[in-house]
């Protein structure tokens, strides 16, 4: 099949099998006299993997160390490897959780402090006068 079908089957766009062909994530497709790219049905099994990764917040390098994987398969190597990505995976979506849950209160703090008649903003007041710690200014960048 080609690129663009191969996009239609797995529900995201052609641009993203091209970017995912150039980190190496998805193996490269062969490709017709014509230059066209084609795919068969491990292509298209792979996309859905990423894509379902992805789904989980998974980052590339997560995605790409479970492809590995499954690539070059180590029997209970393998399910202790994938178990322990999958932790640690968890172990940041526990601490992404706290942060956004620190974010909602000073959000609420900021909405709680605003007073419409107020000829100054207390909001944007509040989110002058704030303090942020770096790492969140440098995650959100």
């Amino acid at each position: 099949m080609k690129i663009g079908e191969l996009a239609k089957e797995a529900g995201c766009k052609t641009e993203t099998i091209r970017f995912y062909e150039k980190i190496g994530l998805f193996p490269e497709a062969e490709r017709t006299e014509s230059n066209y790219r084609i795919y068969g049905k491990k292509h298209l099994e792979r996309l859905i993997f990423i894509r379902n990764c992805r789904a989980l917040e998974m980052s590339h390098d997560e995605i790409r160390t479970l492809i590995s994987i499954i690539e070059q398969p180590a029997g209970k190597t393998e399910h202790h490897n994938a178990h322990t990505l999958l932790e640690s995976h968890l172990h940041h979506i526990d601490e992404r959780i706290a942060e956004l849950k620190a974010l909602r209160l000073q959000l609420l703090k900021l909405q709680s402090n605003c007073q419409p008649c107020d000829d100054n903003c207390s909001i944007l007041q509040g989110l002058a006068d704030m303090d942020v710690p770096v790492k969140a200014v440098k995650s959100h960048i």
